[in-house]
């Protein structure tokens, strides 16, 4: 693929939260997830600046790590044994969509994102990203294909990445930014940070291992990348030194580009990632090992290492996370939602006013489930996949 691919046009609104696409036919799309409401009981429960409910959208789904929603108000949640699913009109469609790749669903693998194109309205293109079965290897893909009558066609592999390791840490995440390029997260696979720490594969650009891959549209390297024409250094990535990125999106205000990072014991983080810059795993952090909590950093801090915007100690097990950009709940425009496998918790972090760190965090939810994604829907309300509950729809209290 070439360097020349056109960028797609793109509105302020981040595609990974599909706000923009949704909006072309937002009646639809809110008559739909009215529908979820009525499936079971609300919870109510207060925050600090907002009361409000929780109802369940989707049940019957088998780990759910993704969803998306579609200008006519579907939803597409993946499952990550490696299916794809539709929630219609406020029920969950039987039939899986035909057309998905086969996934490597041993470990941590199996089937990650879904992300329809900044314009599928004219070209019907849906991204997945999944850790794809090698010979003797899986790694983190992407592919995306044509969405139509309820399946997926034309299905092309538009990055696959260099990466060698264990099941596990394959990042996955995949967003659209405002000017349409196209963002994934790769996982450091588990390479054990041990020895040389210079020499972890994390902090090597000639692979992929724990790194934020940006590409057009079509798969194609921005000729503005850091590292393009870098001796040694591949030019797709854009940032490293990762150890497993779990969650990202883009600010709604600020259009910053933020992940959550899964850390080993300790040192889950927060990050606005930015071109060319190095994050320090394994190099430096603020956890340590599993099991008897041995250091693997020389320090929490090192030249040339990006400090994160927010980090915890003990680890809260990352998920996915959301920045808020809605009117439902006006207090919590701008914070960064994050899921914590850990406790089964929603946290809501507050960033200081210029969006750049955190300032507050307060738990939202406990004991709901282990969190996989959380979304921002066409509605303004916030949607959680979990593992044990399937999707839930956090709004107002009524």
């Amino acid at each position: 693929m070439t360097n020349s691919a056109r960028k797609p046009h793109h509105n302020r609104q981040s595609a990974r939260k599909s706000l923009g696409i949704a909006q072309l036919a937002l009646a639809t799309a809110i008559a739909g997830l009215a529908a979820f409401s009525v499936q079971a009981q609300s919870q109510n429960y207060s925050s600090v600046v907002h009361d409000f409910e929780l109802t369940t959208v989707a049940e019957g789904l088998e780990i759910p790590w993704s969803m998306t929603w579609l200008p006519n108000g579907d939803m597409l949640v993946t499952e990550r044994p490696g299916r794809l699913r539709i929630v219609r009109n406020g029920t969950l469609l039987a039939a899986p969509v035909e057309g998905v790749p086969e996934v490597h669903a041993v470990g941590q693998g199996g089937l990650f994102d879904v992300l329809p194109h900044p314009e599928f309205e004219s070209n019907k293109l849906v991204y997945l990203s999944f850790a794809k079965p090698l010979p003797d290897e899986s790694t983190t893909t992407v592919i995306r294909g044509t969405f139509e009558n309820d399946r997926l066609s034309n299905v092309e592999t538009i990055f696959q990445a260099d990466t060698m390791g264990r099941n596990g840490h394959y990042g996955g995440r995949i967003a659209f930014d405002d000017e349409g390029y196209l963002f994934i997260t790769i996982g450091d696979r588990q390479a054990p940070p041990s020895g040389d720490l210079m020499a972890h594969p994390s902090q090597d650009l000639a692979n992929h291992n724990g790194t934020v891959i940006r590409l057009n549209d079509d798969g194609s390297v921005p000729s503005d990348n850091p590292f393009v024409g870098q001796r040694g250094a591949l030019p797709e990535i854009y940032s490293y030194g990762h150890r497993n990125p779990q969650g990202m999106d883009i600010h709604p205000i600020t259009g910053d580009l933020w992940t959550d990072e899964h850390g080993p014991q300790g040192g889950d983080e927060l990050n606005i990632v930015e071109a060319g810059n190095n994050y320090g795993w394994p190099v430096i952090g603020y956890g340590v090992n599993y099991g008897p909590g041995l250091p693997i950093h020389g320090s929490q801090q090192g030249e040339g290492m990006e400090q994160p915007r927010h980090f915890w100690v003990p680890s809260i097990a990352t998920a996915g996370m959301m920045i808020y950009g809605g009117d439902l709940f006006p207090n919590w425009k701008g914070d960064v939602f994050v899921g914590r496998r850990r406790g089964a918790q929603l946290a809501r972090v507050d960033l200081a006013d210029d969006g750049k760190m955190a300032v507050m965090e307060e738990t939202l939810l406990n004991g709901i489930g282990r969190i996989r994604d959380i979304h921002e829907g066409p509605d303004g309300a916030i949607y959680i996949a979990t593992e044990n509950r399937g999707v839930l729809r956090l709004s107002p209290s009524e």
